[in-house]
């Protein structure tokens, strides 16, 4: 039997391998670029931002902890899409050089105080240690965030060319007059006295005639050992016993005018803010204020406790600032303010909006504020100390 050969010219266009071989390529080309019907594709997670952010924090501090607080929240609602790596100060920069170092780029963020930039604008210094209104570090936070303060923050950033985006948290209570070699019983000794403080308060202890040094935290022991100088105050009873204040001197004294308010500030380089998108801003700044009460909490876990153990294990002789230093603050802020305002429009112009919220905000607080001492006496049987009586 005898076999036709075919010839390939004679197969027909339409045989089932070709017509199968013509369909896959026809697939193939209307599915380039776009995935397969069931075949999900494949997501690779994009590399995290990272935010290299330092403090202005000695090693031991607990302002590193509640700066690890802001780390820890940004990073866990961020979801691995935005990372800070937090480091104490000193570990790039000295602690005065964070915000030149953020606004550079040196530092993608900063965990400081305004005070600390001080000698590049007294404004800093409204936003962080004065001045003298009546309001406490809780009412003059709700004027930075409802008040209008942070747009003259902001304002002032520009003024300063400053290249970064700051934000406040932590309201602390009240900072302590110090430590003292002698207790101070009057305002007079403060004249001629050494004295470590930073910000406004330094103008306003000069012009209560103290001879005033400009420190960070870090380097007051040392310099107090060196006989730099005489006396001191930091921020509160842990940050000062941890530096080990009570191993140096022996007399503390709580309250003054010159700190009643002070914040953090958290500053985040513009160029790295701008690349974080509208969501991850969103995390870092309700991150902030979630910090900012976290803080508070931590605060109050520790700096009752460590006032505590300075009177009863370490002798130190706690007393209450008399009353003759609060009124010598306020003759003092008088002059400093109208002298600083007249100097500079923008210094009045900030004033003037923080005694505006004030007039109102103190108001309403001290109307209608419960007597929380005589709740407090009654309770426990005790009468709380009076202005320059010692604290047991």
């Amino acid at each position: 039997m005898q076999v036709k050969q075919t010839k390939k010219s004679e197969i027909k266009s339409d045989s089932p391998s070709t017509g199968r071989r013509k369909f896959l390529a026809s697939a193939a080309a209307g599915t380039a670029g776009a995935a397969v019907a069931g075949f999900p594709m494949i997501s690779v997670p994009a590399a995290p931002i990272v935010i290299k952010m330092q403090g202005a924090w000695s090693a031991t501090d607990i302002f590193n902890e509640f700066a690890q607080e802001f780390v820890t929240r940004v990073n866990e609602m961020a979801g691995g899409r935005l990372r800070i790596d937090y480091l104490v100060s000193g570990a790039v920069v000295k602690a005065f050089e964070v915000n030149d170092a953020v606004s550079k780029g040196v530092l993608d963020a900063g965990h400081t105080v305004p005070v600390y930039w001080y000698g590049k604008s007294k404004v800093a210094s409204l936003f962080g240690s004065g001045p003298i209104n009546g309001m406490d570090a809780f009412q003059t936070l709700s004027w930075i965030y409802r008040g209008g303060g942070l747009e003259l923050y902001q304002e002032l950033l520009k003024k300063m060319n400053f290249n970064y985006v700051g934000f406040f948290a932590m309201p602390m209570p009240t900072q302590p007059l110090g430590w003292f070699k002698k207790p101070i019983m009057d305002a007079k000794q403060l004249k001629g006295l050494k004295y470590r403080t930073v910000g406004l308060a330094a103008d306003l202890f000069q012009e209560m005639g103290a001879k005033v040094t400009q420190l960070p935290g870090g380097e007051i022991v040392p310099a107090l050992e060196r006989g730099v100088i005489d006396a001191f105050e930091f921020n509160n009873p842990t940050s000062d016993s941890r530096f080990g204040a009570q191993d140096v001197i022996k007399n503390y004294e709580l309250g003054s005018f010159h700190q009643a308010m002070e914040f953090f500030e958290i500053l985040v380089n513009k160029k790295k803010w701008d690349a974080m998108g509208k969501d991850l801003q969103a995390i870092w700044r309700y991150g902030v204020e979630a910090a900012s009460q976290a803080n508070y909490w931590t605060a109050m876990a520790n700096y009752p406790k460590d006032l505590r153990k300075l009177i009863d294990k370490d002798k130190v002789n706690v007393l209450r600032t008399p009353v003759s230093v609060f009124q010598a603050q306020l003759k003092a802020w008088d002059v400093l303010s109208a002298r600083l305002s007249a100097a500079d429009p923008f210094f009045k112009k900030v004033v003037d909006s923080q005694k505006a919220w004030a007039k109102d905000v103190v108001y309403y607080w001290a109307a209608n504020d419960a007597p929380f001492n005589m709740g407090y006496e009654h309770v426990f049987k005790t009468k709380l100390p009076g202005a320059g009586a010692e604290c047991k």
